[in-house]
């Protein structure tokens, strides 16, 4: 495995694979590597010939008094579980090195899929979020690019930025990775206590029994929501953020659910912790 730290060093890897014709997938991350983004990995090891991780904790999809300067950092770790995964490049640059001046240019995709679910709370971090995945594709100009839907909205926004920009990369799309309860791994779940990762089973509980109410025949998105969240707010813990229903794939507000495909995602805070998580509703 090769580690770049810097864009000179990681551009001479990728014009030499381009001109042997190689494929390359990249597995965007933000480090603080667990088994999601380990199976994201595993899937770009099998499908490319190369393979490049980029772990690079970006500092403009951070909001004011949000987490980055605590965001969990284990760079040691994190190549050890790349590398196991099949990663065969790791980029992993300064922020100057991406942001190299003070007068920014910015990628942003506009309207409503970028207004609702975590866009309400956090309006800079997806426009953060398109500006360096745009930086990371200029740079290494993939084939394919890896991402888990537990980020459904993020997914949703690239691919509209992919399709509105025809930029040549192909957005794989991988399924959550849970822990035996049923949490969906994140980074932040290094946050919780004790007491309140078992609080938060309570989210898996919750969309679980949506999931059995729309296949008993709910449609109606209204009851469904509420049915969420009598669940959550059972739960002392629990702070609800959000909980939503939208028409996939561009989040649209939906009535029904009877000839659509809508995602049901929700947002809630446990402690100091806010965690997402969702689930597929498809007729």
């Amino acid at each position: 495995m090769i580690l770049c730290r810097t864009i000179p060093e990681l551009q001479k890897l990728t014009t030499e694979a381009h001109a042997t014709g190689q494929s390359i997938g990249l597995v965007p991350t933000m480090g603080a590597l667990h088994e999601g983004h380990a199976s994201l990995i595993k899937a770009c090891h099998q499908e490319n010939t190369i393979s490049i991780v980029s772990i690079f904790v970006n500092p403009t999809q951070f909001g004011p008094n949000e987490d980055y300067d605590k965001y969990p950092r284990s760079f040691a770790k994190d190549c050890q579980t790349a590398e196991k995964a099949g990663a065969d490049i790791i980029f992993t640059p300064a922020a100057d090195e991406l942001y190299p001046s003070k007068d920014m240019t910015w990628v942003e995709v506009t309207g409503d899929i970028t207004k609702v679910l975590c866009g309400r709370t956090r309006p800079i971090h997806f426009r953060g979020v398109t500006t360096i995945i745009t930086k990371l594709f200029n740079l290494i100009q993939p084939d394919k690019a890896y991402f888990g839907q537990k980020d459904a909205q993020q997914v949703e926004v690239l691919r509209k930025m992919v399709s509105d920009l025809f930029i040549p990369v192909e957005l794989r799309i991988m399924p959550i990775i849970r822990e035996s309860d049923g949490l969906a791994k994140s980074s932040r779940n290094a946050y919780l206590t004790p007491a309140e990762k078992t609080a938060t089973l309570i989210l898996y509980k919750s969309l679980q029994k949506a999931k059995a109410i729309f296949t008993a025949g709910e449609r109606n998105p209204d009851n469904i929501l509420k049915t969420v969240q009598q669940i959550i707010e059972s739960e002392p813990l629990s702070s609800i953020d959000y909980i939503e229903i939208h028409g996939l794939p561009a989040l649209t507000p939906l009535t029904d659910i009877i000839d659509k495909t809508a995602l049901l995602a929700v947002a809630v805070k446990f402690g100091n912790t806010r965690l997402i998580d969702n689930i597929i509703l498809e007729v």
